[in-house]
């Protein structure tokens, strides 16, 4: 008997839960409302809420918009949008996440007290939009580092002020801590602040203790998901027979076939209800099985 288990801790964040309430809610009073970018890197999320009436734009769209309901994701924006918001008459429905806005002002405080040379490093993807909304809050002048090759990028006898993105990982931010420390120039100022997001960062440990459960593993996320790469990999690196899929289509059956436990788990940006469908996919399958 093969046994199809979906790990309790995976499913969506309290940022994208909360940015997902408040869009229902704006569309049950009157089904009229535009999201910034994909509210989460979930196609299948993305479509059910477009069926209930979300229209997500970009930012060329966004600017041609006035006198509408506008909804931020939790990711945050730049000051730029605010503004333009202001100017065309545009309600924000502001979903920043907490922690992505707490982590905002913190960047902007620093940048408006630091010695005009101070650099301000972002650990984080290039073009993500958490990050971008975070390079904003120094007028574009943030330095975004993803690895450690990166860092030839900055001056070690100016000051260094390092922030990471809230979605990596606490070890690769570790690691640009003690690069930096080794580099950075004598009497020259180096101050790191760990603002990843424990919410995700402890999912990392949950993550390996689940794919080390299983037989088979199923990680279940959106291609575009920053968070879902990274737990994938941690996946990998525990359970070689571990395999990324977006939805059910892209099952292959003939994995399952030697597999004594099936695990499902996926990123911050996977709904509950996706790797639900999952489990009764390959449930279905191994029913008409054996019949």
């Amino acid at each position: 008997m093969t046994k199809i288990i979906n790990d309790k801790d995976s499913g969506f964040c309290f940022g994208v839960v909360n940015a997902i309430n408040k869009a229902e809610e704006e569309l049950n009073k009157d089904g009229i409302l535009y999201c910034l970018g994909d509210i989460v890197h979930n196609s299948r999320e993305v479509e059910r809420l477009e069926a209930l009436g979300l229209n997500t734009i970009n930012h060329c769209d966004f600017k041609e918009l006035h006198n509408v309901k506008v909804l931020l994701r939790a990711h945050g924006e730049p000051p730029e949008t605010y503004e333009i918001a202001r100017q065309n008459n545009i309600e924000i429905i502001d979903a920043t996440c907490p922690v992505v806005l707490r982590l905002q002002r913190q960047i902007k405080l620093k940048h408006q007290h630091k010695s005009d040379e101070g650099q301000i490093v972002i650990y984080g993807q290039k073009g993500h939009a958490e990050v971008l909304g975070l390079v904003g809050q120094t007028n574009g002048t943030a330095i975004v580092i993803e690895k450690t090759e990166d860092l030839d990028k900055l001056d070690f006898t100016k000051d260094i002020y390092l922030y990471s993105q809230t979605t990596k990982s606490l070890e690769g931010f570790g690691e640009l801590v003690k690069e930096i420390s080794s580099r950075i120039a004598p009497d020259t100022r180096f101050e790191y602040f760990d603002t990843i997001c424990r919410q995700v960062a402890n999912r990392m440990p949950r993550i390996r203790t689940f794919a080390a459960e299983h037989d088979l593993i199923f990680f279940v996320s959106g291609k575009k998901s920053s968070n879902g790469k990274i737990l994938f990999n941690e996946c990998q690196s525990i359970n070689p027979n571990s395999h990324l899929i977006a939805d059910a289509s892209e099952i292959n059956f003939s994995l399952i076939r030697e597999a004594k436990s099936i695990g499902i788990c996926g990123a911050t940006s996977t709904p509950k209800w996706l790797m639900e469908e999952i489990r009764q996919a390959i449930n279905s399958h191994l029913d008409s099985n054996t019949l």
